[in-house]
């Protein structure tokens, strides 16, 4: 049998000191965790969408544009396009989760009925790759960005290039998208459940 010296038998001590039992496990604090988020203004014309990261307290934006459709485009070539195009956002990006302006009152019911397949191609497209869906009003994404619910999409525009240190000026509908993602944190960060039936689709 080979001797162990007692200096030997020290290391092998403090060795198996370091290292973790097999009971221990790694624990992912909130703060160190991070979250991507893909966020979407949707439109069957003009759709927005943004990618905004948070890790621990700093916020991001990743990419942003916007899903621009010929005027001359039939409705259904649209929502295909629309579908498509954030599947390849998905697709480059990652996502973890997906927030969506709720649809706004409108008068005309066809107005509804194209701004709800829009919104649907946009469900859809999040949906079949796995991400969660939140949902936020379209005041409450104001509110999120401006600080009142009644504010213009420049005024949206503004604040987010300043609360985002954008170096431009986002366009409009990519600015309303990139609200829509800070409301998804500002809701996390005030403690309500992300997976509150209520918010999400």
């Amino acid at each position: 049998m080979a001797r162990v010296t007692a200096s030997q038998l020290a290391a092998i001590l403090a060795n198996k000191a370091k290292a973790p039992s097999a009971n221990q496990s790694t624990h992912v604090t909130k703060e160190s965790s991070i979250e991507r988020v893909l966020a979407i203004d949707p439109a069957l014309r003009n759709t927005g969408w943004a990618i905004l990261e948070k890790s621990g307290r700093d916020l991001s934006a990743i990419a942003y544009g916007v899903i621009s459709n010929h005027a001359k485009l039939l409705h259904s070539g649209c929502l295909v396009a629309i579908r498509e195009q954030l599947v390849a956002v998905i697709r480059e990006h990652s996502p973890t989760v997906c927030a969506i302006e709720s649809t706004i009152y409108v008068q005309s019911f066809k107005t509804a009925i194209v701004l709800g397949t829009a919104r649907a191609a946009c469900l859809i497209a999040a949906a079949e790759h796995g991400l969660a869906i939140y949902e936020y009003a379209p005041r409450e994404v104001k509110q999120a960005a401006v600080g009142r619910g009644a504010a213009q999409k420049d005024q949206v525009a503004f604040m987010i290039r300043a609360m985002l240190h954008l170096k431009e000026t986002p366009p409009a509908d990519a600015a309303d998208a990139l609200a829509v993602g800070i409301a998804h944190f500002q809701n996390a960060d005030a403690g309500d459940a992300l997976g509150t039936l209520a918010r999400r689709v």
